[in-house]
């Protein structure tokens, strides 16, 4: 079992400026332990969107250093999360765990062409595909893949996904968050970025979304969340960096502040 007091991720002097020579960010200081849950918070504009973005890997473009440890996969959730709306739910989570689908795929494939003309008449054909065969089933072994149907089930029911037939196009903008929520995690993500998770939506879906990431904390997966809805970051996090013109300005742990608190800081 991972240390919870194992810090994955560190943001040591980082900066970003335009090509102009305009710095966006300066000298940003940040790190998390193994499960925790930070609100990144600034008003539009202040550089927390890009420091969200480095996180990610998304910008590559910037001075300091950003170290992962090794085996912590990061899941990214833009604000709007691209899905194809003539898909259906279970084969969005499924594009999760791509890997998995097309070994099996294979390894059915394979079975198929044991009852080959061309394979049961030439031995060295059978020899190569018995060979592939074994190839094919530790890779499943590895993936721990033989049961993905049941898995994926369980999943989506954990998550509380719409029903897997589904077409995306008919989700509401909440659902569309949570069932990108669920891809994430399936695909193994054991830290999620959630940028502005539910500024695009109205109260009620807001509210399923949130519920959703409260439900992560039972996981042990990070969650960074970007916003500047300080009520729902105060909700969400255990733990807030607060971003001015570019600047980590302030720090605190949950029980060293409020929302008011944290308000006042941004005000200022």
């Amino acid at each position: 079992m991972a240390d919870d007091k194992k810090v994955i991720f560190s943001m040591v002097g980082v900066t970003k400026a335009t090509p102009q020579g305009k710095q966006i960010i300066k000298n940003i200081h940040l790190s998390f332990f193994y499960g925790a849950k930070i609100g990144i918070i600034g008003l539009n504009g202040s550089g927390k969107s890009t420091v969200m973005k480095i996180i990610a890997g998304l910008d590559q473009a910037y001075q300091g250093d950003v170290v992962f440890s090794p085996g912590y996969s990061v899941g990214y959730l833009p604000q709007e999360p691209e899905l194809d709306l003539e898909r259906t739910v279970k084969e969005i989570v499924m594009e999760g765990c791509q890997e998995t689908v097309d070994v099996l795929k294979e390894y059915e494939e394979i079975n198929a062409s044991f009852m080959d003309e061309a394979v049961l008449n030439d031995p060295d054909k059978m020899e190569k595909l018995i060979a592939r065969q074994g190839e094919v089933s530790d890779k499943i072994d590895a993936l721990d893949a033989w049961e993905l149907d049941n898995k994926l089930d369980r999943a989506m029911d954990a998550l509380r996904c719409p029903p897997d037939d589904q077409k995306i196009g008919t989700l509401s903008g909440g659902e569309r968050q949570i069932l990108a929520i669920a891809r994430a995690l399936y695909f193994g993500a054991k830290i999620l970025i959630l940028d502005e998770p539910t500024s695009a939506l109205g109260v009620k879906e807001s509210n399923k979304v949130v519920d959703q990431i409260i439900s992560l904390k039972d996981q042990n997966i990070n969650v960074i969340l970007i916003s500047h809805n300080i009520e729902q970051a105060f909700m969400l996090s255990d733990k807030f960096f607060i971003i001015k013109n570019g600047d980590m300005i302030e720090q605190f742990e949950k029980d060293q502040t409020s929302v008011n608190g944290l308000r006042k800081i941004l005000e200022k």
